[in-house]
């Protein structure tokens, strides 16, 4: 059932840069970058981690609406799509997001952002025992110098006197956990001819339902004041979520779960930057040699996905 008939309209290339994994994988690392810096800003301004949430599902739903009504595209969900949509809702967007952002403000954001950096080895491994798709020599060693990289961060950070109470690292740590379950589930269900656009906004707006029917339970309304204790963080955090997830989704459809979970690896580097360039936080020699580690992992995924792609 399509609410609306197609409209002439120009729309995102479906072939070529748009389609590239690793275009893909870089652009969207780089959007997810931006969420943890924004996230703490939000977080010191006193909104709540679950109106965060909700802002990051209400921003992508909201910018991919008018697309997908443009395009002609926006259907009602029936069939497998119903709970592909709701497990995909709470298992990549509600329930790790609630952690992100209560983490971020006792962690900080680059560090919350490097526990994304963790995402890959556990995806690899659910890869691995539900028999997909699994990268080649050079992707695993890249995965594995990304996971030491991450591993000296959270040496270097963890260690360091001004460390929160050790409860908080033990929540980061379920981030990457929720993030892997996630990318499996959505490759291994993805229903068959469904567009990544529509997977995206019904996901989001399920998540938008979700949050605020959890803030409804928990304090008998919304508060939408919040919002206006950062106003230009919260416009920006939706911009930020309405570019990321079209190519997110994409991402997960062309790449597989394997290379869109090392999207962390690209957001732990950008998130890090930020993180010290724009919040002034600061962290150890360590930690900037782990960044580093981390980075040429990046470049080996980058390599191994170029060579995947000559052999096909």
């Amino acid at each position: 059932m399509r609410f609306f008939p197609a409209l002439s309209i120009k729309t995102l290339p479906q072939s070529g840069l748009f389609q590239s994994p690793v275009f893909l994988l870089l652009i969207s690392g780089t959007l997810l970058g931006f969420n943890f810096p924004l996230g703490k800003i939000g977080g010191s301004a006193g909104i709540s981690p679950m109106i965060w949430a909700w802002i990051v599902s209400l921003g992508a739903s909201a910018t991919l609406l008018p697309i997908l009504i443009f395009k002609g595209r926006l259907i009602l969900p029936k069939g497998r799509l119903i709970p592909y949509i709701i497990l995909s809702s709470l298992i990549t967007f509600v329930i790790p997001n609630i952690l992100l952002y209560s983490v971020i403000p006792k962690v900080g954001s680059g560090f919350t952002g490097l526990m994304f950096a963790l995402s890959p080895v556990f995806t690899l491994t659910l890869a691995m025992i539900f028999r997909l798709n699994t990268p080649n020599r050079t992707g695993l060693s890249g995965i594995i110098l990304g996971f030491l990289g991450a591993i000296i961060v959270s040496l270097s950070h963890g260690t360091a006197p001004e460390a929160p109470h050790i409860i908080w690292f033990i929540i980061a740590l379920l981030i990457p956990l929720t993030l892997a379950a996630g990318n499996i589930y959505r490759t291994k269900y993805w229903p068959d001819k469904a567009s990544p656009d529509i997977l995206a906004f019904w996901s989001h707006a399920f998540s938008v339902l979700t949050y605020s029917s959890l803030l409804f339970f928990t304090q008998s309304q919304i508060p939408l004041e919040e919002i206006t204790y950062a106003p230009m963080a919260v416009l920006a955090q939706m911009l930020v979520a309405g570019m990321l997830y079209p190519f997110f989704f994409r991402l997960q459809q062309k790449g597989g779960p394997v290379l869109l979970s090392q999207i962390g690896y690209v957001a732990a580097a950008v998130s890090l930057i930020i993180a010290t360039i724009l919040l002034d936080e600061k962290y150890r020699t360590e930690t900037w040699t782990g960044a580093a580690v981390i980075a040429l992992a990046i470049l080996m995924t980058i390599r191994a996905q170029f060579n995947h792609q000559k052999k096909l």
